[in-house]
């Protein structure tokens, strides 16, 4: 019923792992960005709605904090 292997784990194409490497390090960047920009939306609507600064003062801050955070992960 089982099989015995006894050859190499890897059969079929050999792995690109320089690729790999790359798609991981582009995958990582692509979190921490997307995570600093819903951080600063949530905070932007938190000022847009609970606070003082109303829509256009909301959306400003969410601009500066998207930027400044995506220049500081850099």
């Amino acid at each position: 019923m089982a099989e015995h292997h006894t050859g190499p784990a890897e059969v079929g194409a050999p792995m690109d792992y320089k690729e790999h490497e790359k798609t991981y390090g582009l995958f990582i960047s692509g979190a921490k960005v997307g995570s600093a920009i819903v951080a600063a939306l949530l905070i932007g609507m938190a000022a847009g709605f609970f606070g003082h600064a109303g829509f256009l003062g909301g959306l400003l801050i969410f601009i500066v904090l998207s930027v400044a955070s995506i220049i500081l992960l850099r």
